[in-house]
């Protein structure tokens, strides 16, 4: 991808420097208005499967086997039109992928970051 993919969490401030905003979670924040979370597209059909997302329980000693996971499930044929659409925006704009989980290093808008970045070792 020419630009960057970056993510943060979608209750941090917004910085000019964002591009275009996805928030990539199966579920809308807690708390948070439309209004106020600036975010330009929700692509919910990206977010982890309820049960892998049950079973990671955001627990940071999980997260390599997460990620193996997340990645086969994008690979999967139910996730195509969203993750072509992610691939597009990437490549138009700088994309900033939030997410409403704490642990914004640990959760899937870190590994579609890496995933959309091409970083070596993404299993593509």
């Amino acid at each position: 991808m020419a630009n960057r993919v970056t993510y943060r969490r979608v209750y941090e401030e917004t910085s000019p420097g964002d591009g275009t905003r996805v928030l990539v979670d199966r579920v809308w924040p807690r708390g948070m208005r439309k209004e106020d979370a600036h975010v330009d597209e929700w692509l919910r059909d990206v977010a982890p499967s309820t049960e892998l997302r049950r079973w990671y329980g955001h627990e940071p000693d999980r997260f390599a086997e997460f990620r193996r996971r997340y990645l086969a499930e994008l690979r999967d044929s139910g996730h195509r039109e969203a993750v072509a659409r992610l691939r597009d925006l990437a490549a138009r704009d700088q994309l900033t992928l939030l997410t409403a989980t704490r642990d914004a290093d640990h959760s899937q808008a870190a590994v579609l970051a890496e995933w959309l970045s091409g970083t070596p070792g993404d299993g593509r």
